[in-house]
């Protein structure tokens, strides 16, 4: 549910990502839910702020590190963030029938309206992302979760896409920007970037596959086993 909702929000962003993973990792997992709480809402005021005033008039960028775009990643990730483990450690999900449907209709909904506002009222448009990001798509999250996956099948799918999502934000980016650069260098037909775009997304599941297997699961195991005394 935490990571689903930072996921789903689209906010995490290098470098931000993984410095928030750590400070979790040492600090946050410890704070109370008081604290959480707090944390939410300046983060949100933090991230309306930057949607609306800022230039853009949205929450695009965080890729760099020069002092604006790193205002930016780390604005994007924090919310999102503290949001996703304060609704973790405090929400309790029901079962909710149609949940796929709900959480499809809704996201289809959002992304009925990419851009608004225009140039001269960009302001708008970030208004709308920030209320998508801290309304819309908690709520998202909280009826995907209250479903329930009844076939085999399902459950397989849904356990591979859960196990490879961590591994696949962490190790598909290098993948994302040679295939950007070979795209702008040979200015390729759309029949072929397309069919060299199918290629990076299937290695980009392939890698973090690779990866949850041959790194993930047997370093987690190890930690398990070194300081909880667990195999599992």
């Amino acid at each position: 549910f935490f990571l689903s909702m930072i996921a789903a929000s689209g906010l995490m962003s290098a470098p931000a990502g993984p410095i928030a993973n750590i400070l979790y990792a040492f600090f946050v997992r410890r704070f109370p839910k008081i604290l959480l709480l707090l944390l939410v809402v300046l983060s949100a005021a933090a991230l309306i702020n930057l949607a609306v005033t800022g230039p853009q008039g949205d929450l695009i960028g965080g890729w760099s590190i020069d002092p604006l775009q790193l205002r930016i990643g780390f604005t994007r990730v924090m919310y999102p963030f503290f949001a996703g483990l304060l609704l973790f450690r405090a929400v309790k999900i029901p079962n909710i029938k149609g949940a796929f449907l709900w959480s499809s209709l809704l996201i289809l909904v959002v992304l009925s309206f990419p851009r608004i506002g225009g140039d001269l009222h960009r302001w708008q448009n970030g208004l709308y992302e920030s209320l998508v990001i801290i309304f819309i798509f908690p709520v998202i999250i909280y009826v995907g979760a209250g479903g329930e996956v009844k076939s085999k099948t399902g459950a397989v799918i849904c356990k591979f896409l859960g196990d490879i999502s961590y591994p696949i934000y962490m190790t598909h980016y290098p993948l994302i920007y040679i295939y950007t650069a070979w795209v702008f260098n040979n200015k390729p037909s759309s029949g072929k970037s397309f069919g060299f775009g199918a290629l990076v997304m299937i290695a980009a599941v392939a890698l973090a596959y690779a990866s949850l297997k041959l790194y993930d699961e047997p370093v987690r195991a190890w930690l398990k086993k070194k300081y909880y005394g667990s195999k599992s």
